[in-house]
């Protein structure tokens, strides 16, 4: 990380719309998924995400501007994040891990025992990274993304958990 990019960050619950006006980071974010037809989020998916979840945002403390998003939703005592989102010009700094243990933190606080994450099989990366924070294969399912997949190329989803117990 360059000292440039040294200052503090402030994570926090976004406000509807914060995390609306998060598209385009999240959109520039998974710019490297090349493999599907139109954006990776948009308006209608966001609010989808709303109605049963919410958004955490870092923001730059000096700045306020919105630098990372992730996704976080809770069911009794299963937690699930996903849409990690770091600004490319952030990525590599440790701000995706400070999103991760923010997420894991949000489930904690609310009485998860476990937080599961879904990773695309395209993306083959991820699960080497997740299982450096201690999350394990734990099954597969079938991909329906927001816009289809590019012609010719086929993707699933790779579920992947973690116990929260400290």
């Amino acid at each position: 990380m360059s000292s440039g990019q040294s200052q503090s960050v402030h994570i926090c619950v976004a406000t509807p719309a914060e995390a609306m006006a998060a598209i385009p980071l999240v959109n520039d974010a998974f710019s490297i998924e090349t493999y599907f037809e139109g954006p990776r989020t948009d308006q209608a998916e966001m609010t989808k995400r709303l109605s049963s979840g919410k958004f955490l945002i870092a923001k730059e403390a000096d700045t306020d501007r919105t630098i990372a998003l992730v996704y976080v939703e809770t069911n009794g005592e299963r937690g699930y994040f996903g849409m990690l989102a770091v600004d490319p010009s952030r990525q590599g700094t440790g701000l995706g891990r400070k999103m991760v243990d923010a997420a894991e933190d949000h489930c904690r606080r609310v009485g998860c025992t476990h937080v599961d994450i879904n990773v695309l099989s395209l993306r083959t990366e991820l699960p080497p990274f997740y299982r450096k924070l201690g999350y394990t294969e734990t099954g597969t399912e079938e991909l329906h993304p927001v816009h289809g997949l590019k012609p010719g190329l086929k993707c699933h989803v790779i579920v992947m958990s973690k116990s929260l117990a400290k």
